[in-house]
């Protein structure tokens, strides 16, 4: 018997991902999973994908997950705090949803709405003091998609003085199932394929949580929904401080990293190499006509982007091996 996992929303994307991770995990053991309107359906009905596995899911409550060493919660945001709040003291919590993520409760409030529920570790094990925080905790908030793609393209330059904090533009393109699995016009087939769009533009709700695990002081995000399902690819550009070069501040600070990966000079980073996998791929160099630095990230949203970096996680809570059912490569074509 291994370490007794339960998840909730499991119906949706990331919910379906944290099902197949979790089932073919070697030391956990999916004991529940849960959903609202789909209650009552056998998770091979709601995700194909997962034909074999014997779960039916069940009511999103306290009584039904409980009973769990963890809980993953892959809810909307905004409604992990009530669950959480009545989840017995011992079990174990990786909140995927933007609940508890931010520190400055006026800022959570002005990006999605609502009263502030409280601040949880950030789940980015490769932040410096992160790794040793996140197994000392209990409650552990994951990142976001975008946070961690730009974050991790990032957060090293910041850190090292060698990108002015005050001077970033990210744009980044995402899959559509950044946006869940709730039917909307916008997401259709016929209005998607062939399609690059803006969304949120100047206001995407990530952009204060990479500002809190960055340290940047001002930050210009263009989101663009992109015709494929999953992936992300950042663009991050900064104003240079000195002449060290990005690329080398980056292999120093991944250069033990498991999941984070400095691709060879003269390679560059594809959402596609990343699908299925907990990496992230990046590369950098200096614009030689602008001299800005150019730092280009990639991976799976669904992946180090939420459920397998919630997995990472929660190894690291559980004091199991980090890596433990999580893959470094990505599934092609």
């Amino acid at each position: 018997m291994g370490i007794r996992v339960a998840v909730a929303g499991a119906s949706g994307y990331a919910g379906g991902e944290l099902l197949r991770l979790v089932a073919g995990h070697p030391e956990l053991d999916l004991v529940a999973a849960t959903a609202h309107t789909q209650a009552g359906t056998p998770v091979s009905v709601v995700h194909p994908q997962l034909t074999g596995l014997d779960l039916t899911l069940g009511a999103t409550d306290a009584a039904t997950l409980g009973d769990a060493d963890l809980v993953f919660l892959a809810l909307p945001h905004g409604q992990s705090a009530a669950l959480a709040a009545q989840l017995p003291g011992g079990v174990k919590i990786v909140d995927l949803g933007a609940d508890f993520r931010l520190r400055d409760a006026a800022l959570w409030e002005r990006y999605y709405g609502g009263a502030h529920a409280g601040t949880w570790t950030y789940g980015l094990p490769e932040l410096p003091g992160q790794r040793a925080a996140i197994a000392a905790s209990d409650r552990v908030a994951n990142t976001g998609c975008y946070a961690a793609t730009i974050t991790l393209a990032l957060a090293p330059l910041i850190a090292a003085g060698v990108a002015d904090p005050a001077d970033i533009v990210v744009v980044a393109s995402s899959g559509t199932s950044g946006a869940g699995r709730s039917a909307k016009v916008n997401l259709l087939g016929s209005e998607v394929m062939g399609d690059l769009s803006t969304y949120k533009t100047g206001a995407h709700q990530h952009v204060p949580e990479i500002k809190q695990a960055t340290g940047t002081d001002s930050l210009s995000m263009t989101p663009v929904l992109a015709p494929m399902p999953r992936g992300i690819l950042a663009t991050v550009t900064a104003r240079p401080i000195g002449r060290t070069h990005p690329r080398e501040v980056l292999q120093a600070a991944y250069a033990d990293e498991p999941f984070v990966h400095v691709l060879p000079e003269g390679q560059w980073p594809h959402t596609a190499a990343t699908v299925g996998s907990n990496s992230c791929h990046l590369q950098a160099t200096v614009d030689v006509d602008s001299g800005r630095i150019i730092v280009v990230s990639a991976l799976d949203n669904l992946g180090k982007g939420a459920a397998s970096q919630a997995v990472q996680c929660a190894n690291i809570m559980l004091g199991i091996p980090e890596t433990a059912g999580l893959s470094v490569f990505g599934v092609a074509p």
